[in-house]
């Protein structure tokens, strides 16, 4: 069966394809905010120790799982240890993940046309939150049409591309525009820095506060960024290296994507925090205040730096969001890829019939709930969850289930990545694995699930229960068009 499952054309196919969905959204729009909520440079240790702690071992421990069982997650860990709970879990993360992603891709898609006449004006914040979200206090589900359309518009690239598979969609989409973006956001940090005020901001971004440190928070923060950038524990890394060739230097791409990921993000933190010292600058005010509703700082600060180049930001600006829309799209595609091959090698389905139920009822679903007046709260409100408790939880899940209780497993996936690897595994990845990863994981986790117990999370406790209610429905429903479809699935389709 495994000699019918689809594969990149090279391993380079794949390098790309696991690049593009590292580097993407979660560099520009998410890293900057979370450093800037985390105290800017006092984010960056805890961020580099992250990487080498939690990030590149867990990274190979997805390569092995998925390359040598070549399947989703489910099927993976049902061939690994005989259960396939995590690998389901792990889909229903990347589902709720998918959902809200659209929205923030929705917006970049939106910038393209603002950026033509500049249209956020001189007050980018109040263009950002007022005009275009239309933001609503507290729980307000009015429905906003420009928000809806963006999404409905973003569903259906995204589908098309899936609808082609994976080296007729989502390699070529890589290979076409990641170089695009790489070029076209250079000249732009370039320009930030050109900037007065430049320095203040990245002053702001580079000195560590070691204070900010010692807290958790920073820590965990920092942990969960890293698994939802390098798109670990959640089993995208996995289902990707499902379609390698079987002869791959598995941790060789590995450092390349890490590498290229964390320069990226890097890169993206000179930008946006360069920006920010500009608009401290002109406001006569501190990097710190210039700012609010970290989550929309990508489309705060990038307009201003847009705006300085004049006229001629017009048209750079519509090259700029257009490539940050199809850098997101990649990531995105990836993301829905795992639920789609999940119900691939689960029931027999075809690639046109998966898509068309996974992505379809995804698709109805984010169109509903972020096409209202408090869309950029359910994003901050799943994004938070999402993030710090699912895909932390994920990923601590796997380490523990293979590195505690499954030993001889762990020595049989070592051997299979050192058999054509450059960089061979050895006592250092069974350590972090075992030891130093778990333990700051776990605690790390721990501390944040009772600080949400004790304290909420801000003012949202009534919108909290509205996505637990609702998201509990959605996926009855889903579960029901699942079950159905299993009664009378071919196991037989072509995959």
């Amino acid at each position: 069966m495994s000699d019918n499952r689809e594969s990149w054309s090279a391993r380079s196919g794949f390098i790309i394809a696991a690049i593009g969905s590292a580097v993407g959204l979660g560099n520009i729009w998410r890293f900057p905010y979370v450093a800037y909520e985390n105290g800017g440079g006092a984010f960056l240790v805890p961020y580099l120790i992250a990487i080498f702690a939690a990030g590149l071992p867990l990274l190979y421990l997805d390569y092995a799982v998925g390359h040598k069982f070549r399947k989703a997650p489910p099927t993976a860990y049902k061939k690994l240890m005989n259960s396939e709970a995590l690998g389901w879990w792990q889909v229903m993360v990347t589902l709720v993940i998918g959902i809200y992603y659209a929205s923030v891709l929705s917006w970049a898609g939106s910038y393209m046309f603002y950026s033509i006449g500049q249209q956020w004006g001189t007050d980018t914040q109040g263009f950002f939150f007022s005009t275009y979200l239309q933001n609503g206090e507290g729980l307000a589900l009015g429905f906003v049409p420009t928000l809806f359309f963006g999404l409905a518009i973003v569903w259906a690239v995204v589908m098309f591309i899936l609808y082609g598979g994976v080296r007729r969609g989502v390699e070529l989409a890589n290979k076409i525009f990641m170089p695009l973006l790489v070029v076209l956001f250079t000249i732009l940090v370039i320009q930030a820095l050109r900037l007065p005020g430049a320095t203040a901001g990245l002053n702001a971004f580079f000195t560590p506060n070691w204070e900010a440190m010692a807290n958790y928070k920073v820590w965990l923060a920092a942990f969960g960024h890293i698994f939802f950038s390098l798109s670990v524990g959640f089993g995208i890394m996995l289902t990707y290296a499902s379609y390698l060739k079987k002869k791959t230097n598995l941790t060789g791409s590995g450092l390349v994507v890490a590498l290229a990921n964390s320069s990226f993000e890097i890169l993206a933190g000179i930008g946006v925090f360069a920006a920010l010292g500009f608009m401290a600058y002109s406001s006569g005010s501190s990097v710190q205040d210039v700012v609010s509703g970290g989550i929309g700082l990508a489309f705060i600060a990038f307009p201003k730096i847009i705006s300085s180049m004049g006229t001629g930001g017009d048209l750079f600006g519509f090259l700029f969001f257009a490539s940050l829309t199809v850098a997101g799209i990649t990531s995105m595609v990836s993301i829905l890829q795992v639920p789609i091959a999940a119900f691939q090698d689960k029931l027999g389905w075809s690639r046109k019939k998966a898509v068309t139920l996974i992505a379809g009822s995804s698709a109805v679903i984010s169109t509903l709930i972020f096409s209202t007046h408090s869309a950029i709260t359910f994003v901050d409100i799943i994004d938070y969850f999402a993030n710090n408790i699912g895909i932390v939880g994920g990923g601590l899940l796997s380490i523990i289930l293979v590195s505690w209780f499954r030993r001889p497993l762990m020595q049989q996936l070592q051997e299979h990545v050192n058999q054509y690897s450059s960089l061979k595994l050895g006592k250092g990845w069974n350590f972090l694995l075992t030891v130093v990863t778990p333990l700051s994981l776990s605690i790390a986790l721990g501390l944040t699930i009772k600080s949400i117990i004790v304290e909420g999370y801000g003012d949202y406790a009534t919108q909290i229960l509205w996505i637990v209610g609702g998201s509990t429905v959605g996926l009855f429903i889903l579960g029901a068009i699942v079950f159905s479809c299993l009664k009378d699935s071919n196991t037989g389709e072509e995959n």
